[in-house]
């Protein structure tokens, strides 16, 4: 895959906190950088699990370990660690984010025509 999210920074600061390294105990995570960057197109894109692009690997294999991953905590390990590089020199919010209630807007409520106001009749 050519088309990372991760800058090899970021990568480096994250790959000692993920699960499954070959120096820890248990199953070993064939390839941690391809899983998290899974995990991040699933985010991206907002498709379901199902429509992983087969190059990630099964949909089903990557959704148990991100499930895994989230109870145990490493998520949250890996955003601390990366939460200095937000960059919001530039913030966009328009509609599509924000939404409102109907009755927020201030318009004026409408009057339903009741059918025995007697309109229409004569």
């Amino acid at each position: 895959m050519d088309r990372k999210m991760l800058r090899d920074d970021q990568w480096k600061r994250i790959e000692p906190l993920c699960s499954g390294k070959a120096s820890e105990r248990g199953v070993t995570g064939r390839d941690n950088r391809l899983f998290v960057e899974a995990v991040l197109w699933i985010a991206r894109t907002g498709s379901p699990w199902r429509d992983l692009p087969q190059h990630f690997g099964a949909w089903h294999t990557a959704y148990m370990r991100f499930s895994r991953w989230s109870k145990n905590g490493v998520w949250a390990r890996m955003a601390d660690a990366l939460k200095r590089d937000a960059d919001l020199e530039q913030l966009f919010v328009d509609s599509t984010i924000v939404r409102a209630h109907q009755h927020a807007t201030g318009a004026q409520k409408k009057q339903a025509i009741k059918p025995s106001d007697g309109a229409g009749v004569g």
